[in-house]
């Protein structure tokens, strides 16, 4: 278990949140973008192919009933701002990892899946977005960043440039990124020779002893995992999705999750 005791959240060294209000602030991140999750809530996606959005897998259930929300319900609104998008584009097929059960497991556990892979109806094939790359995870004490809708900021992305990875488990990273509701399923970014590469992605945020701090699933293994899922998604031989099964009992933690 994460010994969350442990963690020093120095915020002096973080930046602060930048809403991307004009072109060119956003330019580059386009590719992030609101996914519109049926008519009520929302979440952060990220473009990795032309036909392939990078979200949280709990962001595929309705958070009141427990519910899998119909792929159709789905939207994606790449670089979404002020009341228009750089691209529209409806949901072909949505996946959560294998591995993922919601509302059920041990909660550590769970965010270690929390990914899901949504592809498109139609690719986004546009000069100014470009599909993000994925990177190796990070490790404890690199620099990161991330970019999320948010609660009372849904209308235009936070760029926050400057956060750090506090602790680092096999499948799950803990960030001092300021993350909140409507932040789930937005890429976690390392900057690589000046590339901005996905190494992570937004599962929940964490308050332990008053300290808040954002957890997110790594993507090495469980990623190609979700790809896999994604192929078989029409074949008749494919496994029974992971929604349909019975709910596990939950393990208890001292850190109090609640997922942005």
């Amino acid at each position: 278990m994460m010994v969350f005791a442990q963690l020093s959240v120095v915020s002096a060294q973080e930046s602060a949140l930048q809403r991307l209000d004009t072109g060119d602030e956003i330019r580059g991140w386009d590719a992030v973008g609101r996914l519109n999750m049926g008519k009520r809530s929302f979440c952060t996606g990220a473009l990795i192919a032309p036909n392939l959005v990078l979200t949280a897998a709990h962001c595929l259930f309705d958070s009141k009933t427990g519910v899998r929300i119909n792929p159709k319900d789905i939207e994606f609104l790449a670089g979404w701002r002020n009341g228009r998008a750089a691209a529209y584009r409806g949901v072909k097929h949505a996946v959560a990892h294998p591995e993922y059960v919601y509302g059920g497991g041990d909660k550590l556990t769970r965010v270690s899946y929390d990914l899901a892979l949504l592809e498109l109806d139609q690719p986004i094939r546009m000069v100014s977005i470009t599909p993000f790359e994925t990177d190796l995870t990070p490790h404890k004490g690199d620099a990161v960043g991330v970019v999320s809708y948010a609660k009372d900021r849904s209308e235009a992305p936070s760029l926050q440039e400057v956060c750090h990875v506090l602790n680092q488990e096999e499948r799950l990273l803990v960030l001092s990124c300021n993350v909140d509701f409507g932040s789930s399923g937005a890429p976690i970014f390392s900057i690589r020779d000046g590339v901005a590469r996905v190494v992570s992605v937004v599962s929940s945020k964490a308050d332990y002893g008053g300290e808040a701090v954002a957890l997110g699933t790594n993507l090495q293994g469980p990623l190609q995992t979700l790809k896999a899922s994604l192929e078989a998604e029409s074949s008749p031989f494919q496994k029974s999705d992971p929604s349909l099964r019975a709910m596990e009992a939950g393990a208890g933690s001292t850190a109090k999750f609640i997922k942005p």
